[in-house]
C-alpha cells in the first residue's frame, strides 16, 4: 500500500480549518446570546471555505462565503437584531385586535379559490398527449405552455 505524502503548509491549512470550524462549531453552541452564535457560526463557514480552497475547489469557497456566510447569516443577524432579543414583552396582550380573525378569514378565502377552480376547471389527470401534432422542431412549445398552463395547471 502506497502511504500519501503531504506538504508541511497543506496540513497547516488542514489543521487552520479543523479549528475553525470545530471552534466555530461549539461557539454556536455554547453562547447565549444569539449575536455571538451567528458570528461563531460565520466563523465554521469561513472554516468550510478554507478547507474548500485545500481542495482546490474554489468555487465551492465562493459559493460558501457570498451565499451562506454574506447571505443567509447576515439575514440571521438582521433578524436577531430586528427582533431584539434583548428585551421581555407580554405574549398574552395582542397589540394588533382584528389580526387573528383577518388571518382566519384570508385563509379561509384561499382554500375557497382553490376549491371554486378545482370545481370549475376542467383539469385532465391520467397519461394524455399534452403537446398536440408535432410540426417540426420546437414548433409545439406554444402547444405545451397552453396544455401545462391550462388543462394540466
Amino acid at each position: 500500500m502506497m502511504a500519501l505524502a503531504y506538504s508541511w503548509p497543506a496540513m497547516a491549512v488542514y489543521i487552520a480549518s479543523a479549528l475553525l470550524i470545530i471552534g466555530g462549531a461549539i461557539g454556536v453552541l455554547i453562547y447565549r446570546n444569539p449575536v455571538h452564535a451567528a458570528l461563531s457560526l460565520i466563523m465554521t463557514l469561513v472554516g468550510v471555505a478554507v478547507a474548500f480552497v485545500a481542495q482546490a475547489a474554489d468555487f465551492l469557497a465562493a459559493v460558501q462565503i457570498i451565499v451562506y456566510a454574506g447571505a443567509i447569516v447576515v439575514l440571521f443577524l438582521f433578524v436577531i437584531m430586528f427582533l431584539g432579543v434583548d428585551r421581555r414583552e407580554d405574549v398574552t396582550a395582542e397589540p394588533l385586535v382584528a389580526q387573528r380573525p383577518l388571518a382566519v378569514l384570508l385563509v379561509l378565502i384561499a382554500v375557497g379559490s382553490i376549491v371554486a377552480l378545482g370545481i370549475e376547471a376542467s383539469w385532465a389527470v391520467g397519461p394524455h398527449h399534452v403537446t398536440g401534432k408535432t410540426l417540426g422542431p420546437y414548433q409545439n412549445v406554444g402547444e405545451l405552455g397552453r396544455s401545462v398552463f391550462t388543462t394540466y395547471l
